[in-house]
């Protein structure tokens, strides 16, 4: 796992200038979230749910004032269809960005989620199986991203004072958003579904426990999830053993 550069002029201590996400809306759509950040100029959309769920989504936009040019930035944390399945329409209604990571791009640009996945996964519990029952994987229009987001990128430019983090583990190319009120918006790192815990589905578990440790480091408190309710991370309990 990467670790937080220690200097005074990192990214991760240049986190200063607060948006609370207090100005999140959390978009439910039937097991699996999306979230709108209202930022200093406009809206961030971080993901995007199924296209089956596109007119609730468009629904939630408006209702939080998100009008078409509004939305400057459409942040995809990993290239499941049931996160990025509307990435497409939304960037052409709206005319904001796609960004991702690199690692997960083959994923979205193929319409394959598995891609890059190994052939048997580390983590593959009956929670999945029965999540898989309420969204199925269909079709939705591939992509190639606009912006390619690294580790501890800034979104300032979009006015959202929050890092980019790297947190392969759920994928490859998974992303989480960790703003300066300690708060992440995790993708599928993890999940909240049943208790907090890493994901009901996890391709390479190393990797996920890495990930899970550095936010432990960052001092990360409360997580939103792409699937159940924000909760702590303390009441995460997996990570600190080899087992």
């Amino acid at each position: 796992s990467p670790q937080p550069p220690s200097q005074p002029g990192s990214a991760v201590t240049r986190l200063n200038r607060r948006i609370h996400l207090a100005d999140l809306v959390r978009i439910s759509l039937g097991g699996v979230n999306c979230y709108l950040v209202l930022a200093r100029e406009g809206f961030v959309l971080v993901d995007t749910g199924t296209p089956e769920k596109r007119a609730a989504v468009e629904a939630a936009l408006e209702r939080a004032g998100c009008r078409p040019g509004d939305l400057t930035l459409i942040v995809i944390t990993h290239g499941d269809y049931d996160h990025a399945g509307n990435a497409v329409y939304l960037r052409d209604t709206f005319g904001a960005k796609i960004a991702m990571h690199r690692d997960d791009a083959a994923r979205v640009q193929l319409g394959d989620w598995r891609v890059g996945f190994k052939p048997k996964p580390d983590k593959f519990s009956w929670i999945f199986r029965e999540v898989s029952r309420f969204v199925t994987v269909g079709e939705f229009d591939v992509f190639e991203p606009d912006i390619y987001l690294e580790d501890e990128q800034s979104l300032e430019e979009y006015g959202f004072d929050a890092i980019v983090l790297h947190l392969p583990g759920h994928t490859s190319g998974s992303l989480g958003i960790l703003t300066t009120d300690s708060e992440l918006i995790c993708g599928d790192l993890m999940d909240n579904v049943g208790r907090p815990s890493l994901q009901f589905f996890i391709d390479d578990m190393t990797a996920a426990r890495a990930s899970l440790e550095r936010l432990r480091r960052l001092g990360v408190e409360t997580v939103y999830p792409g699937h159940g309710k924000p909760f702590l991370l303390e009441r995460v309990r997996e990570g600190h053993a080899s087992g």
